[in-house]
């Protein structure tokens, strides 16, 4: 089975392996599509341990804790968030790629409305991956409403990359592939953005919002921008939200809470739907992360069907009690 470099380093990572280690070793990996023998020493005692059984592919997502930071400037909570979680030297590292997928929504409505991520939270985040020596930082996202050069220009995303060294893609339909879900409950393939699978770095900055079929979205709804014929995603909203966060499983997860959308998501457009919260949230496990951001709601992970979904195929933790959640004020 063909698998992305990602993907492979995702796994090697689950076995014990450095993330170095698991990319050194994806070039040998990626051009077989079988599995080469260990090599033996000729003098070698032969064996008399039984072999260990081969691991499963749905492994739960290792809980780290959480950072929750407040303040009233969006660009220091954010790096304030990624500093608790070890700096972004954790995650980038010097020559990386790095994709950078905000929820640009729509055309027609500045950062202001809570539609679309806050500029300051995704120029901080390019600038820090800059800094750890990240060789190019992309970010990119496929708008509900107008065109994706209207969107970027109008949420002041665009002029907010460019600035910190970053760059803003268009994403053509031909950087679709058809790509195996080995973990999918509904789905088992889907077309999914190419380099968001390639990339050596993969990181999600939702807004927090209410969303009239969600209930919420969140990060792990806000990765269906990676996908082709997103209509087809609300047949079993939930599940198919899971299954593709199974795939992609971003190294770092930033949810904006600068503002949050209370009614009338996920387009808005009313500015008494919007409430200030003046809160970053940063962390690995987008589950624990959706049901942290829920409670900003009045709500719970148990009340979000994708937040469930993701926790029933051991995809993260949904029970915040078992979570560690270190809340700074900036």
């Amino acid at each position: 089975m063909e698998i992305s470099r990602r993907e492979f380093i995702h796994r090697m990572m689950t076995l014990g392996f450095s993330t170095a280690a698991a990319t050194a070793l994806f070039p040998l990996a990626a051009c077989s599509k079988e599995t080469a023998p260990l090599p033996i020493s000729p003098n070698a005692p032969p064996s008399t341990t039984a072999p260990s059984p081969t691991p499963t592919l749905t492994t739960p997502a290792v809980t780290d804790g959480l950072a929750v930071v407040r303040g009233k400037s969006p660009s220091a909570i954010t790096e304030a968030a990624v500093k608790a979680l070890g700096g972004i030297e954790r995650f980038v590292k010097p020559g990386n790629t790095v994709i950078i997928k905000p929820n640009i929504c729509v055309a027609y409505h500045t950062y202001e409305y809570a539609a679309t991520t806050n500029p300051e939270v995704i120029s901080t985040l390019v600038r820090l991956c800059r800094g750890a020596g990240a060789q190019k930082v992309s970010v990119m996202d496929q708008p509900f409403g107008g065109t994706a050069e209207q969107a970027y220009l109008r949420s002041g995303i665009q002029e907010a990359v460019r600035a910190a060294g970053g760059e803003m893609v268009i994403m053509s339909r031909a950087g679709f592939k058809e790509t195996n879900i080995p973990e999918g409950k509904d789905i088992k393939k889907w077309m999914v953005y190419n380099d968001a699978l390639e990339a050596d770095v993969l990181i999600n900055v939702p807004i927090a919002k209410h969303h009239s079929l969600a209930r919420l979205t969140l990060s792990m709804k806000n990765l269906m921008g990676l996908v082709l014929d997103r209509p087809q995603f609300h047949f079993n909203l939930p599940q198919r939200v899971a299954d593709l966060a199974s795939l992609l499983r971003p190294e770092l997860t930033v949810i904006d809470a600068v503002r949050i959308l209370t009614r009338n998501g996920p387009t808005g457009g009313s500015l008494d739907d919007v409430k200030m919260m003046n809160t970053v949230i940063a962390g690995t496990d987008f589950v624990a992360m959706d049901a942290y951001a829920a409670t900003l709601f009045g709500l719970t992970g148990a009340d979000i069907p994708v937040v469930r979904a993701a926790a029933g195929m051991g995809l993260g933790m949904m029970d915040l009690s078992k979570v560690k959640i270190t809340e700074i004020s900036v």
